[in-house]
């Protein structure tokens, strides 16, 4: 379960940036649920990186929660695994 949070978070987060840098539309109900969830997933992460270049510090700081989420969560789930 630890494993599958993990890699869901992962995605919402992957999935705002595709969707950022793709331009999605702003007032679609469905972008604007992804975008809230990578605010709240990544608010720990925001300003990490402060490039000029909004799209590559927006994958940045996106992106570095996303790897962070995988790491720990798949680290959790193999020590439960483990005993």
């Amino acid at each position: 379960m630890v494993h599958t949070v993990a890699d869901i978070a992962a995605a919402l987060l992957g999935l705002w940036i595709v969707l950022y840098l793709l331009d999605a539309n702003q007032g679609n109900v469905f972008v604007q649920f992804v975008r809230d969830m990578a605010y709240w997933l990544a608010g720990w992460s925001q300003n990490i990186f402060t490039m000029e270049n909004d799209h590559v510090r927006l994958a940045l700081n996106y992106g570095l929660p996303a790897v962070v989420y995988l790491f720990i969560g798949h680290g959790i789930a193999a020590k439960i695994r483990r005993g």
